[in-house]
C-alpha cells in the first residue's frame, strides 16, 4: 500500500484522547492509540453533587504525547515522514484561563491544584446561575437578543456563563486571567507554539455555538451587554477576538518542540480545532438533512442544511446554528442530550456501590476481591442489557426522564433532573436499566420533533461513537422508539477520522473537506430497523415520558 500523505486525526473525549493515522487516498486507518487522562480518572478537581467537572492541562499534554508516540509505533517504522497534516477535535464548551502569553493558569506553580484555573469541562453545571442572568439579560436587551442564533435559551455549559461564574467565585484566578480559551483552539495553538490568546486563530464551531459569535452581531456580543450584565467583564472582549475560522483552514505548523515531543517531523501543517461530534459528523460522512447522532457519555446531533434553504431563521430550542461549524459553506445545526451513557452509568455506580463494603471487609484477600470485583463491573452493563432484552417493553409498567445531567435540547434547562416511576416491589434491575434505555430514546425523539417542528427535515438518522458500536439493545431500542432506521458508521473512530479529513485539507491534499470524506469515508457497519409490532407501545410510553416531562418541569 502506498503511503505518500497520511493524516492523523486526534480526538480528545471526556475520559481520553485518540490518534489516529490514516491513510488519505482511501481512509484506510493504519494505527490508533488511547490514552486515559490519570487525574481525571482518579476524580481530582472534581465534585459530581456540586455538578462541578475540571480537568488538568497536564492531563491533556501527557496523554497526546502518549497517544501520538503509541499510533506511531502501531503503525510501523517510517510512517511518521508520511504525515502531511493533522487535525484536533475536543470537547466543549471546555474554556480555560489563560495569562498573557496563552498559558493556562493551572501550568502556573500559584496556580496548579486550583479547579477554577484548569478547564471548565463541557458537563460542569456549576454556572446555572450565571446562565439564568444571561438569559434574562439577552431577552430585555434592547439592542437585540444574543441568543437567537443558540436556540433562544443559554446554558451553563457554554462559554460565558462558566467565565462568569468563575470572575465571581474566585478573585485570584479573576485578577490573573488574561483571556480565556477554548480547549479546541489552545491545543492547536500549542503545537504550532503560538499561544498568544490575541493571535491564536479561534474556531468558528467553538465561537458561534457556545459564545453567542454571529456574522450579523459583529462577531461577540457587544462590551455594553457584557458589562451591563457584570462589570467583571470590563475590558475581556477586547482580550478575546473578532473573527473566527472553519477547521479546514491551516492555523500554523507543527513547532520543532512538539514535533520532538510527539514523533512527528516539524512543519505539518495543522487544521483548525473543532467539537468533537462535529467532526464526527464530518468523519461520517454528514450530508443535507441526515442526522449525525454522537452517542456517548451524552449526546451531540448535528444536521447540516444549505444556507440558503434556512434563510437565516433561527431555530428554536436547539444549541446553535452556525454557518461553517461541520461543513464550510453550511449551516450546522446541534442539538443533543446532557446525558446518555453517563445515565446508564449512573445506574452502574449505584449498583457498584456494595462493593465499597466488600473493600473494607477483612474476610477477603484484596488481590483476589479486587479481581472479582472488576470483574463484576465490566459484566453489570452488558448483563443488565441481556436481561432488558428479553422483557416485553410494554410489562415493565416503569418509565423514567433523562435529565440526570439537565437538558441540553429542546430548550436548555441545566435545573432539570431525572426522575424514575412506577416502582413497586417486582421492579427490578433489568426492569430500571430498561425503563432508563427507553427515556433516551425518548429524549432522541423530542430532539427529531424540534428540528420538524421548525420545518427542519429529518431525512435519514446516523449513529457513531462507543455506544452505537457496542451495544445491539440500546440501539435497536432507540430506533424502535423512533420508528425510523439507524445507520451505524463503520469507523469506530469517527471523530479523530473527521479530525483527520480537516488536517488533509489544510495541507492542501484536498481542496475541499467535501473531497476528503468523498475520498476517507469508509461506510457503514450495520442499520438498525425499528420492529413496526412495538411501534405502538413505544408511542404510549413515549406520551406518558411527554406528559411527566411537562410535570416535572412544573414541578420544580
Amino acid at each position: 500500500m502506498k503511503q505518500k500523505h497520511l493524516a492523523l486525526g486526534i480526538d480528545f473525549g471526556t475520559d481520553s484522547v485518540r490518534a489516529l493515522i490514516v491513510n488519505t487516498a482511501d481512509g484506510h486507518e493504519l494505527a490508533n492509540a488511547v490514552s486515559c487522562y490519570p487525574r481525571w480518572k482518579q476524580g481530582l478537581y472534581c465534585s459530581a453533587p456540586d455538578h462541578q467537572f475540571r480537568q488538568h492541562p497536564l492531563d491533556y499534554t501527557d496523554c497526546l504525547i502518549s497517544a501520538v508516540r503509541g499510533a506511531l509505533k502501531a503503525a510501523g517504522k517510517y510512517t511518521a515522514s508520511y504525515i502531511s497534516g493533522m487535525g484536533i477535535d475536543t470537547t466543549g464548551s471546555t474554556p480555560v484561563a489563560v495569562d498573557r502569553s496563552g498559558t493556562p493558569l493551572a501550568l502556573i506553580p500559584e496556580f496548579s491544584g486550583n479547579p477554577n484555573a484548569m478547564f471548565v469541562l463541557w458537563k460542569d453545571h456549576t454556572a446555572v446561575k450565571e446562565a439564568q442572568e444571561i438569559n434574562a439579560h439577552a431577552k430585555s436587551w434592547k439592542g437585540g437578543d444574543y441568543t437567537k442564533y443558540c436556540g433562544g435559551v443559554y446554558s451553563s455549559e457554554w462559554f460565558w456563563s462558566k467565565i462568569l461564574h468563575i470572575l465571581r467565585t474566585d478573585k485570584k484566578v479573576s485578577s490573573a486571567a488574561f483571556s480565556w480559551v477554548e480547549q479546541c483552539d489552545w491545543l492547536p495553538a500549542l503545537l504550532s507554539g503560538n499561544t498568544d490568546p490575541l493571535f491564536i486563530k479561534r474556531s468558528r464551531c467553538a465561537a458561534g455555538h457556545k459564545a453567542m459569535w454571529h456574522e450579523k452581531f459583529g462577531g461577540l456580543p457587544d462590551e455594553k451587554f457584557l458589562i451591563r450584565l457584570d462589570p467583571l467583564f470590563t475590558g475581556i472582549k477586547n482580550r478575546l477576538y473578532k473573527d473566527t475560522f472553519t477547521a479546514d483552514r491551516k492555523i500554523g505548523e507543527l513547532s520543532v518542540f512538539w514535533a520532538d515531543k510527539l514523533g512527528l517531523r516539524p512543519g505539518i501543517a495543522i487544521a483548525g480545532g473543532a467539537f468533537d461530534a462535529h467532526m464526527g459528523a464530518v468523519g461520517g460522512g454528514i450530508e443535507p438533512y441526515a442526522l449525525f447522532k454522537v452517542m456517548g457519555t451524552s449526546t451531540c446531533d448535528m444536521l447540516v442544511v444549505p444556507a440558503e434553504e434556512l434563510n437565516d431563521k433561527p431555530i428554536e430550542g436547539i444549541c446553535g446554528q452556525v454557518n461553517g461549524s461541520v461543513i464550510p459553506g453550511m449551516i450546522g445545526l446541534e442539538a443533543g442530550q446532557s446525558a446518555f451513557g453517563d445515565v446508564y452509568a449512573w445506574f452502574k455506580k449505584l449498583l457498584e456501590w456494595p462493593f465499597s463494603l466488600a473493600g473494607k471487609s477483612d474476610v477477603f484477600q484484596k488481590k483476589k476481591l479486587h479481581k472479582l470485583l472488576a470483574g463484576v463491573s465490566e459484566s453489570i452493563i452488558p448483563g443488565l442489557a441481556k436481561k432488558a432484552a428479553e422483557l416485553p417493553a410494554s410489562e415493565t409498567g416503569i418509565f423514567a426522564l433523562d435529565w440526570f445531567n439537565g437538558r441540553r435540547t429542546p430548550y436548555a434547562n441545566q435545573l432539570l433532573t431525572g426522575a424514575i416511576m412506577g416502582l413497586d416491589l417486582g421492579s427490578d434491575a433489568p426492569r430500571i436499566f430498561r425503563a432508563l434505555v427507553e427515556a433516551t430514546a425518548c429524549g432522541a425523539k423530542k430532539i427529531i420533533e424540534r428540528f420538524e417542528e421548525e420545518g427542519i427535515t429529518v431525512k435519514k438518522i446516523i449513529a457513531l461513537g462507543g455506544i452505537a458500536q457496542k451495544s445491539e439493545f440500546i440501539m435497536q431500542t432507540v430506533s424502535d422508539v423512533l420508528n425510523r432506521p439507524i445507520k451505524v458508521v463503520k469507523s469506530e473512530q469517527a471523530c479523530a477520522l473527521g479530525a483527520a479529513m480537516f488536517g488533509a485539507t489544510a495541507a492542501g491534499i484536498f481542496k475541499k473537506v467535501q473531497n476528503a470524506q468523498a475520498a476517507m469515508t469508509g461506510g457503514f457497519s450495520r442499520e438498525y430497523k425499528p420492529n413496526k409490532k412495538k411501534a405502538h407501545i413505544h408511542d404510549k410510553n413515549y406520551k406518558l415520558y411527554s406528559r411527566a416531562g411537562k410535570f416535572f418541569e412544573n414541578l420544580f
